[in-house]
C-alpha cells in the first residue's frame, strides 16, 4: 500500500518526513492501488457469498406466540376432551348431538382412550367432493383401524349432525379468537361470516349431500386417483407386509425441484407415523389413501416442525431442504402461512404450495419453472 500526504491534517503542522500541502481536508490514511482494490473486492464478494449460503442453509425457527394446542384445548377441558382418562365418551358426558346418550357403549375409549362417541358414525356413508363421487363408508369398530383413527375420530366432534363434541361452538377458533393474519395484500382474506367447523352441519342441507362440498378422504381418495403415484411416477413408496417402509423422489425430476422449493410434508413420514393410510395387507402404492390427518395434525394448531433425521427417520420431511419450525394455521400438517409477505415475481405462498403436493398439475415445476421459491 502507498502512503499519501497528510501534512495539514486539521491544520496541524506536518510531521517530519511528510511533504506539506496547502489544502485543509480530512485525513486519508491509505491509498490503494488497482490490484489491491481488486483483491479486496473479491474478498468481500466471497464473504457475502458465504454469508448468503449460511443464511440459506440455516434452520427455520418460527416460534408461535399462542399455545400450540389452540382450539383443541377444548374450552379448558384440555387433552381429556379427546382422550378421556376414564370411561371413554361417558367420561365426557356423552354425545352432544344425542342429548348425552352414548351410542357405542361396548368399545368407547378402547382405542387411544378416545373420549368421544364413535357409535353414530359406524356404517355412516360420506359422499364427498365433485357431487359426492368419492364415497367413504365408516367401518365398524376395529382397534387401530386407519379409517376410524384418521376420519371417524375427527368427525365424532366435527360432524355436528349425528356426532358432536360438547366443547364445539361450530365456528373456527382462529377466527373467533382474532388470530387470523392480514395477508400480503393488506386484506384479512375471509368474509365476516362464521367459518364452520361442523362438516355435516355447515349451513348446507344435512343428510346424504352434506359432505358433497368437502375434500375427499377415505379408501376412494387414493394417491393413484390423484396421480401422485403410479407407473413411472417421480414419487415411489416401498410397501411390504408390515406397511409403508420408504418413500423416494427421483433426482432431477419436476417433483425433486418442487421438493427443493417446498417439500412433501403430507406425503413423507411424520414424527411417529405416515400421514397417508394403507389398507390392511396392501402393497400397491396407488391404493394408499388420504385421511383427515394427512393434511391436519390435531395436536399442533399453529406451528409445523420438520421430521427428517438421518439416523432415526430417514423418510422424514425437510422443507425446502431445511429443518426447523414453520408457521401454520388450521392445524395444517405443513407450512401454511396466509400472512407471509411474498414477491409474486419470485415466490409462491406456502398455502398454495401445500395443495400442490398432490395437485401437481398446478405446480410451477410441472411447467419447468423452478425459480419460484416459497414464502413461509
Amino acid at each position: 500500500m502507498n502512503r499519501v500526504d497528510r501534512s495539514h491534517e486539521f491544520d496541524r503542522p506536518a510531521a517530519a518526513g511528510w511533504q506539506s500541502g496547502g489544502r485543509r481536508e480530512l485525513p486519508v490514511l491509505w491509498k490503494l492501488n488497482h490490484q489491491e482494490v481488486s483483491l479486496m473486492k473479491k474478498a468481500m464478494l466471497l464473504v457475502l457469498c458465504i454469508l448468503a449460503l449460511t443464511v440459506f442453509g440455516m434452520a427455520q425457527n418460527f416460534i408461535p406466540n399462542t399455545d400450540i394446542l389452540g382450539a383443541h384445548n377444548n374450552g379448558g377441558r384440555g387433552c381429556a376432551g379427546c382422550h378421556a382418562p376414564h370411561s371413554g365418551a361417558f367420561g365426557n358426558g356423552g354425545n352432544a348431538a344425542k342429548g348425552g346418550v352414548v351410542v357405542d357403549t361396548k368399545y368407547t375409549g378402547y382405542d387411544a382412550l378416545f373420549g368421544q362417541d364413535l357409535g353414530p358414525l359406524y356404517g355412516y356413508t360420506l359422499n364427498m367432493g365433485d357431487g359426492g363421487r368419492f364415497v367413504e363408508q365408516i367401518p365398524q369398530y376395529s382397534a387401530g383401524d386407519e379409517e376410524l383413527r384418521g376420519i371417524a375420530m375427527c368427525l365424532s366432534c366435527h360432524d355436528g349432525n349425528i356426532a358432536k363434541g360438547a366443547m364445539m361452538t361450530g365456528q373456527a377458533y382462529e377466527q373467533a379468537a382474532g388470530l387470523l393474519p392480514v395477508g400480503a395484500n393488506g386484506k384479512l382474506g375471509y368474509g365476516p361470516g362464521a367459518i364452520p367447523t361442523w362438516l355435516g352441519n355447515d349451513g348446507t342441507p344435512s343428510g346424504d349431500t352434506s359432505y358433497n362440498n368437502d375434500h375427499p378422504v377415505g379408501v376412494q381418495a387414493t394417491l393413484g386417483a390423484a396421480h401422485v403415484v403410479g407407473t413411472g411416477s417421480d414419487i415411489t413408496y416401498t410397501i411390504d407386509a408390515t406397511g409403508i417402509t420408504a418413500i423416494s423422489v427421483k433426482a432431477g425430476t419436476p417433483h425433486a425441484n418442487f421438493m427443493a422449493n417446498y417439500g412433501f410434508p403430507s406425503l413423507g413420514k411424520g414424527q411417529y407415523s405416515w400421514p397417508v393410510a394403507n389398507p390392511v395387507g396392501n402393497t400397491d402404492q396407488t391404493k394408499l389413501f388420504v385421511v383427515c390427518t394427512t393434511c391436519h395434525n390435531q395436536h399442533v394448531m399453529n406451528v409445523y416442525k420438520t421430521t427428517y433425521n438421518a439416523n432415526t427417520n430417514p423418510n422424514g420431511v425437510l422443507i425446502a431442504g431445511q429443518s426447523g419450525t414453520f408457521a401454520t394455521y388450521w392445524f395444517v400438517n405443513a407450512p401454511y402461512n396466509m400472512g407471509a409477505n411474498y414477491d409474486p415475481k419470485t415466490q409462491a405462498p406456502s398455502t398454495t404450495q401445500f395443495c400442490r403436493q398432490c395437485h401437481f398439475g398446478e405446480a410451477n415445476e410441472n411447467y419447468g419453472l423452478n425459480t419460484i421459491k416459497t414464502a413461509f
